[in-house]
């Protein structure tokens, strides 16, 4: 589900920050794609929000995309969606970022 609730099969972008786009993944590319997970290797371009985010720079660093968790969609039962993105940056990573990031997506 992308941040206007609307289903997506290999997006080529996806924002990670609904609220503000400071976290967005971009230029991916999907090797696998099945219902029980799907993985892409992208650029992950994060805002370093200094001094501040409005004033932030957007730096980009590659990443490598693993969704998981399929599960039914509540807004509409028949339609499967991931519920877990993982992230791994196999080099540069953006400042406070562990190598390998888990994060729930939203139902």
């Amino acid at each position: 589900m992308d941040c206007l609730w609307k289903p997506r099969t290999r997006p080529e972008a996806f924002i990670l920050a609904c609220g503000d786009g400071n976290s967005r993944l971009s230029s991916l590319h999907w090797t696998r794609w099945n219902g029980r997970s799907a993985v892409a290797r992208g650029v992950n371009v994060v805002n370093d929000c200094k001094p501040y985010c409005a004033a932030g720079t957007f730096h980009s660093y590659p990443v490598v995309v693993r969704l998981d968790r399929a599960e039914p969609w509540k807004k509409h039962p028949r339609v499967q969606h991931f519920t877990q993105l993982t992230l791994v940056f196999p080099g540069a990573r953006p400042a406070g970022y562990e190598r390998t990031v888990t994060y729930p997506l939203w139902n």
